[in-house]
């Protein structure tokens, strides 16, 4: 069985990504991109389905992690009785071809090491063929397109179908390891890459990137590790940005709600946009809103929900059997037939974070404009339609409240874009259709009887997506309906501290019921407590939040209580997403919240893009 989420660490070259256990365990990585075939696929089966272990002899080996100051650079830290070593992974950027460097450097004393390599391409399921070249050293895996090729001056020898070695480092010593991966009919393979040059040079472009970042107090280191996560999670070719790098990692152990996240949803990106364009990163923000325009396409009645990284639209899914699942949970799955769910609420997601892109000062796009009329003249003839909305269930479409919320929001938008920037469009038609949405769902999507708003138009349910509300600025925060939600989830949503979705041991999303607690819903509840002047409440649970990060920083997608432990997709977006947001709404007093939502001083001219 594989390690527990939170002993996983993340390295990546902003193409790709690998998790690291805590033992050295190189357990997945997709390559050459994050929705490539996996050649080291142990997370979601065992050894036999590929992994790279490189770690010390000693099982009682004392170990610890960091990252190194504002990089992806992991340094391992290697203790025994019979000396020290660190251990630096790290993947090149801004570098001709795709690799991973491990570096073993000794510290005091020797350590004895071990490695073996097992590659398996098209997750776990194809025996290379392995080779040494003999002019050079290296060892060559090769099978069909894949090639990887490993260069380093510990011979590896076959043991099987595994590749092993054993070696001591001394202090003052230093092994290298590079694994590159190419196109196999490519000739020549690609050239040996100097570790060294290349750790230097990829720490400078790491921290270059992150000295603009705009902090958040006390709670800044947090925000920069989130941020740098998120950028490690932007596909560099298109600006495209990944949900997470894994798939079917389970939101309970044993359970079958198992999703590939290898894609870009419109709504994941939005979020993240905004915390991107609130942390002064414009070029990130710049390219995805290009993204985004050549993904959408000509026909806004074809806009899909998510897309492949290069804004592919096929993303059929399909059952790997042949791997026994993270905690034999199954199915593993590949692909995401969600992307053919209708969920209303995207045009919404789109038209404020193209709102919000210009409210920040990014440079306008001649033609997002464009694509957002012709959005919005095709949500028009389908908004008042039921969808699956935010959370994708696979129990038939509903009219979900934050979907319609979402549908205001999109035309609220076009009004302000008109209002405010002197754009051309139906200013009254548009306005007059945000006031006619507004009444619909305060008619129906409000309980009397309850005193809250409800998951859906005639549902007894609560929905954490409600939370929402008042942050995108469909009602105030001091509005009575709004308040009597918040507390009505704090009483019946709330479980061990954390938000839960939704109920669903209620059956009504097609799904058998157990999952985690979502976190990024209860960073939403941070964000509401801070609007609402329950400051102080609001500081406790997102202290208590953060302690669930691993030692390095990371979130998955959701938290099992009973199991104590980080459960889902990982890292996951949408949680650090939350963090940054939670952070500088605390920071800088719900001004981030204020600002999309255009309550309370939403007008001032945003100071934070300055960079």
């Amino acid at each position: 069985m594989a390690p527990k989420i939170e002993d996983y660490a993340l390295i990546g070259d902003c193409a790709t990504a690998a998790l690291i256990s805590r033992d050295g365990s190189i357990d997945w990585l997709c390559w050459p991109r994050f929705d490539s075939g996996a050649c080291f696929a142990r997370l979601l089966g065992t050894p036999e389905n590929g992994r790279w272990l490189l770690g010390a002899a000693d099982p009682d080996a004392k170990i610890t992690r960091i990252y190194r100051d504002r990089t992806l650079t992991l340094e391992t830290r290697i203790e025994t009785k019979d000396g020290i070593a660190i251990v630096q992974d790290f993947m090149p950027t801004k570098i001709s071809g795709s690799h991973i460097v491990r570096l073993v450097c000794g510290i005091e004393g020797k350590v004895q090491f071990k490695t073996e390599l097992v590659v398996r391409f098209d997750y776990g399921s194809i025996v290379p063929w392995m080779r040494h070249h003999d002019d050079d050293g290296s060892l060559h895996a090769v099978a069909g397109p894949d090639r990887l090729i490993l260069r380093t001056p510990i011979e590896l020898k076959p043991d099987g179908r595994t590749h092993v070695a054993a070696f001591d480092v001394a202090k003052g010593e230093i092994v290298d390891f590079v694994l590159t991966y190419a196109p196999s009919f490519e000739d020549p393979p690609p050239r040996v890459i100097d570790p060294y040059v290349a750790l230097e040079n990829t720490e400078r472009n790491w921290r270059a990137w992150s000295q603009n970042l705009d902090g958040a107090g006390r709670w800044s280191e947090a925000v920069f590790r989130s941020l740098l996560t998120l950028r490690a999670l932007i596909y560099q070719p298109t600006g495209a940005i990944v949900a997470a790098p894994t798939t079917s990692l389970p939101e309970l152990a044993g359970g079958s709600r198992n999703w590939d996240y290898r894609f870009c949803w419109l709504r994941d990106a939005t979020f993240t946009l905004f915390a991107l364009m609130n942390a002064g990163c414009e070029n990130e923000a710049k390219k995805w809103r290009t993204w985004l325009i050549r993904a959408v396409g000509g026909d806004a009645a074809q806009v899909q929900i998510l897309y492949g990284l290069g804004g592919e639209r096929r993303t059929a899914e399909t059952i790997l059997p042949w791997l026994q699942g993270y905690a034999n949970s199954q199915p593993v799955r590949i692909g995401n037939a969600a992307a053919g769910q209708l969920q209303l609420d995207i045009y919404g997601e789109v038209l404020d974070a193209l709102y919000q892109s210009r409210k920040h000062g990014l440079a306008p796009d001649g033609n997002d404009w464009m694509v957002q009329l012709e959005l919005l003249k095709h949500l028009e003839t389908i908004w008042q339609e039921p969808d699956q909305g935010i959370w994708e269930p696979r129990s038939g479409p509903q009219h979900f409240t934050y979907s319609k919320v979402m549908v205001w929001v999109a035309f609220d938008r076009a009004v302000k874009s008109i209002e405010e920037f002197g754009l051309e469009g139906p200013l009254d038609h548009f306005r007059d259709l945000r006031a006619r949405i507004h009444a619909e769902v305060c008619a129906k999507a409000f309980d009397p009887e309850l005193g809250t708003f409800t998951q859906s138009y005639g549902s007894k349910q609560l929905d954490a997506s409600l939370l929402l509300v008042t942050l995108v600025g469909f009602l105030p925060p001091d509005d009575k309906r709004i308040r009597n939600t918040i507390e009505a989830i704090e009483r019946e949503l709330v479980q061990d501290g954390f938000v839960l979705r939704y109920r669903s041991d209620l059956g009504s999303d097609g799904l058998p019921a157990g999952e985690g607690a979502f976190l990024a819903c209860s960073f939403w509840l941070v964000d509401n407590l801070v609007l609402l002047g329950r400051r102080e409440e609001a500081l406790a649970m997102f202290e208590r939040l953060l302690g669930f990060c691993n030692d390095l920083g990371l979130l998955s997608e959701e938290y099992d209580v009973r199991g104590q432990c980080l459960t889902g997709n990982f890292p996951q977006a949408f949680s650090h997403i939350a963090l940054v947001n939670s952070a500088y709404n605390l920071a800088r007093g719900g001004k981030p919240a204020e600002q999309r939502s255009g309550h309370s001083g939403s007008k001032e001219a945003n100071p934070l893009l300055k960079h």
